[in-house]
């Protein structure tokens, strides 16, 4: 696994345990969760295109 990768895969889990506390609240903010979606989803996003990507191109 590249250092890339890695870090890619730590920022996912941050923003995941981020997500999940600010659900939890007892009042959600709509907006921060929906920017830690966004944020969460364009990581996964860069993640497929990453795997996608022949090993010979990187």
């Amino acid at each position: 696994m590249s250092d890339r990768v890695f870090r890619l895969l730590e920022t996912h889990q941050r923003l995941d345990d981020q997500l999940r506390l600010a659900q939890s609240r007892r009042v959600p903010d709509p907006f921060e969760v929906g920017r830690l979606k966004r944020l969460k989803l364009a990581i996964k996003d860069r993640l497929a295109r990453f795997a996608r990507t022949p090993a010979s191109a990187r």
